[in-house]
């Protein structure tokens, strides 16, 4: 199958390289020159604009977006639109917000063309291992399109699944990384509890080793824990400040939506919002009530 993939960054240049190594054509466009000339080594076909792209496509256009959520995959819906005709398909695999899909994929369902959201989990390591992918969208789309998942996935059987309609695919994207949040911020409580424990001297790294084979904790996450405890057991010169990219704040508004209790998942996003106040008014407060009521010390800075 022919396709045009667009945006060239780790995921996408990694998903179009594994395509054309299935035996898929692949061209690509990124803003980048340099994103495109790397690309180019891996078999990928570069083109200079998205016009160039779409032009270099067989009709039904297969276009697979991997650009960051938000304003930019409007933005290049808006640019790709006229070029496009009825028929085509357009599948979005980044990280949207599932309400967005849905309005994205009426808009140009007015004019005839397929959108399809696909929540794509693999990073780095889906080039070698397969993508997992939550797929959204019509039966006709995905049954053309069934090929490149199969390429990309695990195995042409395993790791991916047409999940539902159009929205579907980022929405269990949205909860499957909610969830990631709330994993990884129990393996950090909990290794953040042995590294405490002086007494033992615990080894980390080989405690996360022995946990890695037939504990009911093992994990995938678990695999890359125990890989930054062996490179680093202090975790010297990392700042104890944890971003977020959106995906955990969703879920935590769906679930208050949707009336279902999601504390854990609530808690990992509190938390990385609390390892950003490097000098919290809050907890200066806190101490000066404490003070006020029951005369309690206050530690002066």
């Amino acid at each position: 199958m022919e396709l045009g993939m667009v945006g060239l960054g780790r995921m996408g240049a990694n998903m179009a390289q594994r395509l054309a190594q299935g035996g898929h054509t692949v061209g690509g466009f990124d803003p980048s020159p340099e994103a495109r000339a790397r690309a180019a080594t891996h078999g990928i076909t570069p083109a200079e604009s998205l016009q160039a792209l779409v032009a270099a496509l067989p009709t039904p256009r297969v276009v697979w977006l991997m650009v960051p959520a938000g304003k930019i995959v409007d933005d290049t819906l808006d640019v790709l639109l006229p070029m496009l005709s009825a028929g085509d398909i357009v599948i979005d695999g980044g990280n949207s917000y599932y309400k967005d899909s849905v309005a994205r994929a009426a808009r140009l369902d007015a004019s005839g063309i397929a959108f399809v959201d696909c929540g794509t989990s693999g990073g780095v390591w889906g080039l070698t291992e397969g993508y997992s992918m939550m797929v959204g969208g019509g039966d006709t789309a995905m049954a053309h399109l069934k090929p490149l998942f199969e390429t990309l996935a695990p195995s042409p059987t395993t790791g991916w699944g047409h999940v539902g309609p159009v929205g579907s695919g980022h929405f269990t994207k949205m909860v499957h990384n909610g969830i990631e949040y709330g994993m990884m911020q129990a393996y950090a409580e909990g290794f953040a509890i042995l590294e405490r424990k002086e007494d033992f001297k615990l080894d980390l790294h080989q405690v996360a080793q022995v946990w890695q084979t037939g504990s009911v904790v093992r994990s995938w996450l678990l695999d890359i824990t125990a890989d930054a405890l062996k490179d680093n057991p202090t975790m010297a010169g990392i700042a104890p400040y944890v971003e977020d990219s959106g995906e955990g704040r969703w879920t935590v508004a769906e679930s208050i939506d949707l009336n279902v209790s999601a504390p854990v998942i609530t808690l990992s996003l509190l938390e990385r919002l609390r390892s950003r106040e490097k000098d919290s008014y809050a907890d200066k407060l806190l101490s000066a009530m404490r003070n006020g009521f029951g005369g309690h010390k206050i530690t002066k800075e």
